[in-house]
């Protein structure tokens, strides 16, 4: 469970440096532009992009890939890796030992 807190925390880690990147964006005379992780992923990886999209219409269902994950993939990339690092954090969290005493 260890491993989960510290993969949270890099994933929170770079949220933030993501949500940074937007807001200073904006504070330099710009619009609000929200990048999105599909934004991100294209430009970074585009081919794995393509093979994850093929594998998905492929082996499960095109109706997925093109009506569940592209909406979610279209989140802004901050508050997506933003949930997924409270999410770990909350499965790898330390759980409460409870001691019970009878009489």
């Amino acid at each position: 469970m260890a491993f989960l807190r510290i993969l949270a925390g890099i994933v929170l880690l770079i949220a933030v440096i993501v949500l940074i990147s937007d807001i200073t964006r904006v504070s330099t005379g710009g619009s609000v532009a929200l990048t999105s992780t599909l934004s991100y992923w294209k430009s970074a990886a585009p081919q794995s992009l393509t093979a994850v999209s093929g594998f998905v219409q492929r082996n499960l269902h095109s109706a997925l890939w093109d009506g569940f994950l592209v909406r979610i993939l279209l989140l802004p990339a901050w508050s997506l890796l933003g949930a997924l690092g409270v999410i770990l954090a909350l499965i790898g969290r330390k759980k409460r030992r409870v001691n019970i005493y009878s009489n």
